[in-house]
């Protein structure tokens, strides 16, 4: 049975309930054949000292939509999903608004995965380019 587009996005925004997705508001909004993205409120909550967006705020955005992304697009039943590697190269600072992230698939293995995460502003200003590389391991009978 296909589950339609909304049903996945809400079934993935339910999961990140009690977990760090939800401490920073992190929020899956759209999703296709081999992409996922999600949002992320640029606020206090999220920035470093001098009141940008920290980078580890940016990096926690990334890895959790690259992980979703993996697991949307694996055999759930059979299979989870863990993060290897992430780097994360900040080309710009961002204040306030919203950020997204974009995690496409470089790579999509039976076992390992590597994806490319922009994250962007608002007006589609490049502010992080990130790599997640992911394991897919079998589940324990």
């Amino acid at each position: 049975m296909q589950i339609s587009k909304e049903e996945l996005i809400a079934k993935a925004n339910a999961a990140s309930k009690n977990t760090l997705l939800e401490t920073l508001n992190i929020e899956m909004t759209d999703y296709g054949e081999d992409f996922l993205v999600a949002k992320m409120p640029v606020t206090p909550r999220v920035h470093q000292p001098d009141g940008v967006l920290h980078g580890g705020a940016t990096a926690a955005l990334a890895e959790s939509v690259g992980s979703f992304a993996a697991l949307i697009f694996t055999d759930r039943e059979k299979y989870f999903v863990r993060g290897l590697e992430i780097t994360a190269n900040h080309i710009k600072s961002i204040s306030e608004g919203y950020v997204y992230a974009k995690a496409t698939f470089l790579h999509k293995g039976r076992t390992t995965q590597l994806l490319d995460i922009r994250v962007t502003d608002e007006a589609d200003n490049l502010i992080s380019i990130c790599r997640l590389s992911t394991i897919s391991l079998p589940k324990k009978k």
